[in-house]
Formats: structure tokens, C-alpha cells, sequence
């Protein structure tokens, strides 16, 4: 238990990391805050800090989630253990400590942290993702439906550990859902027609 808590501690402090708000500061001295959505994640980063740190801010927070996952199965931590560690990175990121415990929507450290967890899950929701902005070119509807799939592909789908199948369907559920809260804004702006567009340029 002593070794869990530590490392659930290490899961908050990477989830906690406001990539985009720090590279937004170091490259363009702005806080990304400020600006679009006024959101700390990989969008926002994308449409202000532009397509290279867009990019890079989606990789680190994906990192995130995945590294304090694999960090604690080579300390033999597994089961239902790390997948709490995994809810607690994401926690982490949307009430980040370096945001006075505000953060992102959690969607780039959720796919880091399901990308350890069930990775075959995780490659039909990318495919879903690029399906659906790509014909919609909302980023939020994507990540909406992906969200509500979620729980439903861990039901069905191969998981890295079959033995932890229930708790990863519950958890998959619950992030899920919380996911999708984080996005009513965009929810509400969709059903009015008023949500932005995705632009690769």
C-alpha cells in the first residue's frame, strides 16, 4: 500500500504538468488561458501556439498518463492498483496543483493512460477520432463520442490484463462520463451551431 501511495502521488505530479500553458509561456511568452477556449490542452495549444506546439502539447500530455503507468509496472504494481494509477493521473490534469487545481478536459492523458492499459482499444478510438473530425471538423464531437465508446470497447476488446477486465470497463465508464461533462460547453455550443471548427492550417 505504502509503495501504491507513492506512486500515486508520482501519477498526480506528471498529470499535474500544464504542458501547454508552460511551453505557451516559453515560446511565445502568452498563457494559452487567454486566449481560444481559454482551455490548457492540446486544442487550444494547437490554435494558438499553432500546428508544431499543438502537436507537442498532445504527445507530452499523452505521456503523462502512460509513463507513471509503466514507471509502476516495472515496480510490480498491477491490477486494479494501476489502473487507479491511471485515474489519478488524469485527476491530475484536469485539477492540475500548478493551476490551482484547474486543468485540461483530460483527453490527451486519458489516451496515454488507456494507451498502457489497452492499447487495441485505443487504436479504434484514435481511427474513430480522425473519422469523425475529419468529416465533422469538430475536435470536441470527436472527443465526445470516443468518450461514450469507450466503456463499451473495453467491454468487448482484448485489455492488456483480461483479470482486470470489470474494474477497466468501470473506470473506462467513469472517465468516460467525466469526459464528457468537461465538454457540456462544447455540448451546448454544438447543439447552437456555434462551436469552432478544426483547421489544419
Amino acid at each position: 500500500m505504502i509503495k501504491f501511495l507513492i506512486f500515486a502521488v508520482i501519477a498526480y505530479i506528471f498529470g499535474s504538468l500544464p504542458c501547454g500553458v508552460w511551453l505557451g509561456k516559453g515560446v511565445k511568452n502568452i498563457d494559452i488561458r487567454e486566449y481560444g477556449s481559454k482551455n490548457s490542452g492540446a486544442t487550444n495549444a494547437y490554435r494558438i501556439l499553432g500546428p508544431k506546439y499543438g502537436i507537442m502539447v498532445l504527445i507530452l500530455d499523452a505521456l503523462k498518463g502512460y509513463i507513471p503507468l509503466y514507471i509502476a509496472s516495472l515496480f510490480d504494481i498491477g491490477g486494479i492498483y494501476i489502473i487507479l494509477l491511471g485515474l489519478v493521473a488524469i485527476l491530475g490534469h484536469t485539477f492540475s496543483f500548478f493551476l490551482q487545481f484547474k486543468g485540461g478536459k483530460g483527453v490527451a492523458t486519458s489516451l496515454g493512460v488507456f494507451l498502457f492499459l489497452m492499447p487495441k482499444v485505443v487504436g479504434v478510438l484514435v481511427l474513430v477520432f480522425i473519422l469523425v473530425v475529419g468529416i465533422s471538423k469538430y475536435i470536441s464531437l470527436g472527443s465526445v463520442i470516443c468518450a461514450g465508446l469507450l466503456p463499451i470497447l473495453a467491454y468487448f476488446m482484448p485489455v492488456r490484463d483480461d483479470a482486470t477486465r470489470l474494474p477497466l470497463v468501470v473506470i473506462s465508464l467513469i472517465v468516460g462520463i467525466f469526459v464528457i461533462y468537461k465538454h457540456k460547453a462544447n455540448i451546448q455550443r454544438l447543439m447552437e451551431g456555434k462551436e469552432n471548427k478544426f483547421n489544419l492550417k
